[in-house]
């Protein structure tokens, strides 16, 4: 197969540059995953290299099966079997690593990883054993201070306590890394804090792992944090083949630890790196592009990049100032309406994207009201349904007994009468005998006496002691779903779901269920890990065609026809905390840059006039960004489009005048009217708002509307 028939000149280079550091600057839309993968196939098809050599990196599990479903088609037969290159996200790497050399940590085998909410629960934990107040310290921000000190390799004695909050994230952190070890669990940080630590103290396990992995393949390279520059580094060796793809103009995970400055270290490190430029763009329009471009070129210590494409020049950025939030989801929702309607794009070819998840909360009340459904990623994930986690829960303890985190959740769960006080009582037994609480629990159904503990709770604690005991038993012999089988049959969950919801609560667990099944030869560990490493991404449902509501984070990698960005005011995006920070707000322009360049075809840029902040109505500034754009690619009545005299008098006559009058009621129920878009609608109900009438209308043509009046351009028919 000729691997370089369809790739433009620069993509060819890339693919069959020789082997040594490469760095490869891909543009938005460039093509970076056709790259790699045509990388990852030359490879082994024309340099004969054997394919369980090869190690390509991702920063989310669905760019992992991407990337592995394009590479299998390019080779055919070439990775068959079990002979394939390991492909797979960071920690999902590492994680395999540390399981195979766990005998050298503080943990076992069969260590569970402890998601976000897992994570501030033993931070809550370890404030309360310190005496301190989680209510006056919020364990969110420890637990992001905890955390940036792993990405940058920091043990808890070396963070500096020149600040009261530094002095609480040294001691939470200490007594937050006993705990974790007391249930035999790692967080995040430490699949990559570890590896690293293992790589310092055995330079003969370094050298083990580079012989075995020569080759490295990085995607999203400009995210990478400190820990993993260090891992990636120490794979690759004095003599490296790495080939790394990254864009520093799209990095805009600093909050998490990311560094775009590892570019810059790569090509310190190793002079000899070949840099090779994508500019070519196959997504968007041109108009687009150069919108992104007159965006991105304002950030200073960059290296720029031409941004072209063969797709033509498209339709000019429509730019709308809405009234208020509310308003604003309004415009997008009648938008979106418009374009379906008109055949101009399918529902499913929307995203709209904000800068906080809290900015969701208008756009899904205006959703509602229009009876349209919607896909909101990041929000309720599959995985954080209490359904889910209470099964995870029970499968997480029988892997690993010593996680109290997880018995603490299911021991009452459905309820056995083990409350708070027989718990207490288990744990205080548990301590005195150093052990954890599970071990007292399997002793008390071997028929053994714990003197420590009160007689009357004795028995309920055995009864769930027998079931451990029994799930344990099953645990070596039994695949995953039959292991979950015997876990709904036992505890009677279904019956326990029974009630309002309950369908669909029973309908959760058999996806889980459902999900489990291809982990049936593979086994427990694996469905765990690959359950706690899932991120926003990889909850995004396919084949529903709906609109995408999600942040502007969580849009990076994804692509759509028509992209809605809305909050584009200052201390929306950028976001106030940015306000004092260059780099932060360097990473706020930056964000903007991802979103624009999201969009295939069509982009509505929308601001509020007025937005509600902390319960209060307050005026908003246009953002900063929008006055980057070049008037000539705009369309739209966007006020900061025109001259500052013209802005002032369009402020005062459009918005300020609405405020300060009391306004009178216009339509009546039963009134025909037309709407310039909807056409001919009868009134169904009007309401007068402070400053504005509003009117729901059913138009036979689209369905029922609820229109701010003030905006809709409505006519009432004689």
């Amino acid at each position: 197969m000729d691997l370089l028939k369809d790739l433009n000149p620069q993509q060819r280079a890339a693919v069959t540059a020789p082997l040594g550091p490469v760095l490869v600057l891909a543009g938005p839309g460039s093509g970076k995953t056709r790259v790699l993968t045509h990388r990852l196939a030359h490879l082994i098809q024309e340099m004969e290299i054997r394919p369980e050599q090869i190690v390509a990196l991702t920063f989310t599990n669905k760019a992992a099966r991407e990337m592995e479903g394009r590479a299998l088609s390019l080779l055919g037969n070439r990775a068959v079997a079990d002979v394939r290159p390991r492909l797979g996200t960071f920690h999902s790497f590492f994680a395999r690593m540390l399981r195979s050399e766990a005998d050298r940590l503080p943990v076992s085998r069969d260590f569970v990883i402890f998601d976000e909410a897992d994570q501030q629960a033993l931070v809550r934990q370890a404030l309360k054993q310190l005496n301190l107040d989680p209510q006056q310290i919020q364990p969110a921000q420890v637990l992001g201070g905890i955390s940036r000190a792993k990405n940058e390799l920091v043990d808890p004695a070396a963070i500096p306590t020149d600040t009261y909050f530094s002095e609480i994230t040294r001691r939470v952190y200490e007594r937050y890394q006993e705990l974790l070890l007391a249930n035999n669990a790692l967080d995040f940080d430490d699949l990559l804090m570890l590896p690293n630590r293992l790589f310092q103290q055995d330079p003969g396990l370094v050298l083990s792992y580079r012989l075995r992995f020569p080759h490295l393949l990085v995607d999203e390279f400009q995210d990478t944090n400190t820990a993993q520059y260090l891992l990636l580094k120490a794979l690759a060796g004095e003599r490296p083949d790495i080939f790394v793809v990254g864009d520093p103009d799209q990095s805009i995970y600093r909050w998490r630890g990311a560094d775009y400055r590892n570019v810059h270290r790569l090509r310190e490190d190793y002079p000899a790196l070949t840099t090779i430029l994508l500019e070519q763009n196959y997504r968007s329009t041109q108009t687009i592009l150069d919108a992104a471009r007159a965006v991105i070129d304002r950030q200073p210590g960059r290296q720029r990049k031409r941004l072209f494409t063969e797709r033509g020049t498209g339709g000019p950025i429509h730019v709308h100032e809405a009234y208020d939030q509310n308003d604003e989801a309004q415009f997008v929702v009648d938008s979106i309406a418009m374009l379906t309607l008109t055949g101009e794009a399918d529902p499913g070819d929307v995203a709209v994207m904000y800068r906080t998840n809290a900015q969701s909360r208008s756009l899904e009340e205006a959703f509602f009201r229009a009876g349209l459904p919607y896909r909101l990623v990041g929000a309720q994930r599959f995985y954080g349904r209490k359904e889910v986690k209470d099964l995870i829960a029970y499968l997480r303890l029988i892997l690993n007994p010593a996680d109290q985190l997880s018995l603490e959740r299911v021991i009452n769960v459905p309820p056995r009468s083990i409350g708070a006080k027989t718990y207490e009582s288990l744990t205080s037994a548990a301590q005195a005998g150093k052990s954890p609480p599970a071990e007292i629990l399997l002793a008390l159904a071997r028929g053994e006496a714990i003197p420590e503990m009160p007689a009357k709770i004795l028995g309920l604690l055995r009864q769930f002691g027998e079931l451990l005991q029994g799930w344990l038993a099953l645990k070596t012999r039994a695949s995953v779903v039959e292991l979950i089988d015997r876990v709904l049959l036992d505890i009677a969950y279904r019956e326990y779901l029974a009630g309002p919801g309950g369908d669909d609560r029973w309908a959760n667990v058999l996806e889980l269920r459902g999900a489990a099944e291809e982990f049936n030869s593979i086994g427990l560990v694996e469905f765990l890990q690959q359950v706690a490493l899932v991120s926003d991404q990889d909850t995004l449902t396919e084949g529903q065609n709906a609109p995408t509501l999600l942040t502007l984070h969580a849009a990076k990698g994804l692509e759509f026809p028509v992209v809605f960005i809305i909050g584009l005011d200052e201390g929306e995006l950028p976001h106030h905390r940015s306000q004092d920070d260059p780099e932060a707000l360097a990473e706020e322009r930056r964000l903007f840059y991802v979103g624009l360049t999201r969009a295939k075809d069509r982009v509505y840029l929308l601001r509020a006039f007025r937005r509600r902040l902390a319960g209060t109505s307050t005026l908003s500034e246009p953002s900063r960004f929008l006055e980057d754009l070049p008037a000539d690619l705009l369309e739209g009545d966007l006020i900061g489009m025109r001259t500052p005299e013209q802005a002032i008098y369009a402020r005062q006559t459009q918005w300020e005048n609405r405020v300060s009058r009391p306004h009178q009621p216009r339509f009546q129920v039963g009134m025909r009217v037309q709407h310039p878009n909807f056409g001919e609608g009868i009134v169904l109900e009007t309401a007068v708002e402070q400053d504005d009438e509003e009117v729901t209308v059913n138009f036979p043509q689209v369905g029922v509307k609820r229109l701010a009046a003030s905006l809709a351009n409505l006519s009432i028919k004689e």
